[in-house]
């Protein structure tokens, strides 16, 4: 007889509007810039038993619903393939149980060139200097995670009481948005705590970001992320863990789409290019083989997943090409590796 399934905590979704505001569920109105605490503070309650908290960002072309559906579908492919092999995990002899946030936006367009540079101008909009409200949101959601911490001597993770770690996960434009809400939130501390004025001795970090199919220029970690990395005057650089970015030469919505708008194929079809500190290219593994450490301890790291992200017959003539097909175990199994590293 087939065990049951381990049951994953119910994920709690957290929706923004066109110009990067927290809504009331269901849509509704904008929540008060002067409530959004304490509205994240409600809907935030981290199951005790938790472990790793994966926020999920979506990309283009994705409605809500289906959103939460992809993040939950990761994450029992990530569970289901702990279960299964647990020893090819060892840094997660602990435990591993996932939760996850699921940050839904408004990013349906027409699949044109003019609706692929509407929802480009939309992410980048909701995180811009003088309108964007998603870095104040996110600074907030990230500030609750950052007091749950025990100690506030330890090392600069973002680990509470629990030992929980917390892997920051985007799709297409998703990732373009949460690395531009990110690096705003950070260089902003005073949103990433509720009350306590901010302690330089506790820089805001994460312990892994993975972006599939990121809709961005290649050089954009140079023009648009720089201080996403530690470097001399950002000793407290967000980043703690490697960024991982997965690539297909069969994405057509970064190689194609990309090519027409911005004059040059995006980070999802071709990998980084020009970057503020060393790169390593590796390949997308199958679930029954081990990344070797050196593979992903680097500040970034361009994974090939051409050979699995290509689409179907119907989606090869689909406008996107591969550009979603990521939702596969062997992208779980990047996942869970990266939270057993953090370890």
């Amino acid at each position: 007889m087939t065990a049951p399934k381990t049951r994953l905590p119910a994920p709690v979704e957290i929706d923004l509007d066109d110009q990067g505001r927290l809504t009331l569920p269901g849509g509704g109105a904008p929540v008060p810039a002067g409530r959004v605490a304490e509205h994240l503070a409600h809907r935030l309650a981290v199951p005790r038993r938790v472990t790793d908290i994966h926020v999920y960002v979506h990309g283009w072309q994705t409605a809500p619903s289906s959103a939460t559906r992809t993040a939950m579908r990761l994450l029992r492919h990530s569970v289901d393939l702990y279960e299964a092999t647990p020893e090819r995990y060892p840094g997660l002899a602990a435990g591993y149980r996932p939760w996850c946030v699921v940050v839904r936006w408004p990013s349906s367009s027409l699949p044109t060139l003019k609706g692929y540079r509407r929802i480009r101008d939309r992410a980048h909009a909701m995180s811009a200097e003088s309108t964007g409200h998603a870095p104040y949101v996110l600074g907030h959601l990230l500030g609750y995670l950052d007091t749950e911490r025990a100690d506030p001597t330890a090392p600069a993770v973002l680990a509470n009481r629990n030992g929980q770690f917390l892997h920051l996960v985007g799709h297409s434009f998703g990732g373009r948005f949460l690395c531009e809400a990110v690096q705003r939130a950070a260089e902003r501390p005073p949103v990433l705590s509720w009350s306590a004025p901010y302690d330089a001795r506790r820089p805001f970090t994460v312990d892994s970001a993975l972006i599939f199919q990121m809709a961005a220029p290649r050089d954009a970690f140079v023009r648009h992320f720089g201080t996403l990395f530690p470097r001399n005057g950002h000793p407290g650089a967000p980043l703690r863990g490697p960024l991982v970015l997965t690539h297909s030469r069969w994405d057509r919505a970064t190689g194609f789409w990309h090519l027409r708008a911005e004059k040059a194929s995006g980070i999802g079809h071709s990998g980084a290019g020009a970057a503020p500190v060393s790169q390593f290219t590796t390949k997308l593994l199958p679930t029954n083989e081990v990344y070797r450490q050196t593979e992903l301890d680097h500040r970034m790291v361009n994974v090939d997943a051409g050979w699995l992200y290509r689409g179907s017959r119907r989606t090869r003539l689909h406008p996107s090409g591969a550009h979603s097909d990521f939702l596969r175990p062997e992208s779980a199994h990047l996942l869970l590796t990266l939270a057993e590293r953090s370890r």
